[in-house]
């Protein structure tokens, strides 16, 4: 999925990235803790469950048409001259091999991998693409260390927020994750802005209470809804 097609998806328009992004700020201007919000396509590419899924069901149809190995001996006897024993193995490899590729893509649709891959399989992913944008984008380096990151991967439809140490030692995870679950009901209402909005509010809330503005505060992570490029080898 590309960016493009994500933000159709999620119907977010260039505006609403500003509107987004204006919200960050102005939570942002009442404590001196940093607010990062990105959103990901999918957090793996789950090639392995696929492609297990598929060859179970290649090994599901050998089971079921062997049995029939006569009658097929008989048939391609009917429609090709000098059939020979070996002509019939090669006939399975033929018809497994083909079924192989098309299962696989047919596993690759949307609707039918999120049903293949396992959810601990998917909740992983998840947690490891947070985790991982955590620390590229640099959200456990602020000077405080009270940057927490919003992180939505659309294809697991899961939310994760992240917080720096300065920030867990005050804010117990348990109200994040009160919020990730408020966000991801929203998301799936269909208005991504106003829940993105709404996250980011209730967020710098809880930052202001407990990090209040100091004097002398920089701006020192991006201030906008970040759109993460599709994980192709996870």
């Amino acid at each position: 999925m590309t960016e493009k097609q994500l933000k159709k998806r999620l119907n977010l328009s260039q505006k609403d990235f500003q509107d987004i992004s204006d919200t960050i700020e102005k939570m942002e201007r009442k404590t001196s803790g940093e607010i990062a919000i990105a959103v990901a396509p999918q957090s793996s590419s789950y090639a392995f469950w696929e492609a297990a899924a598929s060859a179970g069901t290649v090994c599901a149809l050998f089971l079921c048409v062997f049995p029939m190995s006569p009658q097929i001996y008989r048939w391609l006897e009917g429609r090709f001259w000098n059939i020979q024993p070996y002509h019939l193995s090669l006939f399975f490899f033929l018809l497994c091999s083909a079924a192989g590729v098309l299962l696989y893509f047919f596993y690759n649709i949307p609707a039918v991998d999120s049903i293949v891959i396992p959810r601990a399989a998917k909740e992983c992913a998840v947690s490891s693409r947070a985790v991982r944008y955590f620390s590229e984008s640099g959200i456990y380096c602020t000077e405080n260390h009270s940057g927490i990151l919003i992180f939505v991967s659309y294809f697991e439809k899961q939310v994760r927020i992240l917080a720096d140490r300065g920030i867990s030692e005050k804010i117990s995870s348990d109200l994040w994750n009160i919020i990730s679950d408020e966000l991801s009901e929203n998301l799936c209402k269909g208005n991504a802005k106003e829940a993105f909005v709404q996250a980011i509010e209730k967020c710098g809330q809880l930052l202001q209470d407990n990090f209040p503005v100091q004097a002398e505060k920089k701006n020192e992570l991006y201030n906008g809804l970040v759109v993460l490029e599709d994980e192709k080898w996870m």
